[in-house]
């Protein structure tokens, strides 16, 4: 199977980069940064050709259409959209409307444009599968603290983005889903938080072995629970 992973240099993303080498799949890697793609440089040494690394930057369309055309050359089989930034943590009056534009620029719209522009290797592509790293901070139902502006709008805009998506591309047989990684011990996540990427990434991989079209358009957590919206 071939995947495509973005923001794949670090945390989450590495993590994806890492189990599916080790299961023997091919993986397309997009990096925002060339400083940023020598993290991925080791895994090349025992992966050989099943692993290629490309530049991405998803707020950018040249950048994208440009990683779509070295992508887009073979089918693609699964999707994961993983590239995000968490925005500033303030409280209203303290916003930043400059970061909250760049972030919701990252993890909404990037995943938008990144999957139109794969869109014809994935129509191609035996497993027909897009998976959205979202968060549980982006459901409107679970939301009982406020603060966090800056990355719960943009993971709620992704996530509504997905719904529609999930049914435009049902007729084509693709289905989309959204996971929730869980509070995870990445740059983002920070120290305290209690689980380890290794895991997380694990129970989303089993997630998305699972996934068939019945599930387009749904919200899990990488145990498989769905998350309220």
């Amino acid at each position: 199977m071939r995947y495509v992973i973005t923001g794949a240099s670090r945390g989450i993303g590495f993590e994806f980069v890492q189990q599916l080498l080790r299961r023997g799949e091919t993986v397309d890697a997009g990096v925002r940064a060339p400083e940023l793609a020598r993290r991925l440089e080791p895994l090349l040494l025992e992966a050989g050709s099943r692993l290629r690394i490309h530049p991405l930057d998803v707020t950018r369309a040249d950048s994208v259409h440009a990683f779509a055309a070295r992508v887009c050359r073979e089918p693609v089989d699964v999707l994961i959209n993983n590239a995000g930034v968490s925005g500033q943590w303030v409280g209203l009056h303290e916003l930043d409307y400059e970061d909250l534009a760049r972030t919701i620029e990252v993890n909404a719209l990037g995943p938008l444009r990144i999957t139109s522009a794969l869109l014809p290797a994935l129509r191609h592509g035996a497993g027909r599968k897009v998976a959205h790293v979202t968060s549980r901070m982006g459901s409107l139902s679970s939301n009982t603290e406020g603060g966090a502006y800056a990355y719960r709008m943009s993971k709620a805009a992704l996530n509504m983005g997905v719904r529609s998506m999930s049914n435009d591309l049902r007729r084509e047989g693709l289905a989309c889903v959204l996971l929730h990684p869980g509070w995870v011990q990445t740059d983002m996540g920070g120290q305290d938080a209690p689980l380890p990427a290794e895991e997380s990434v694990r129970g989303m991989l089993r997630v998305i072995d699972s996934v068939s079209l019945e599930h387009s358009g749904r919200f899990f957590d990488y145990e498989g629970a769905e998350v309220p919206w």
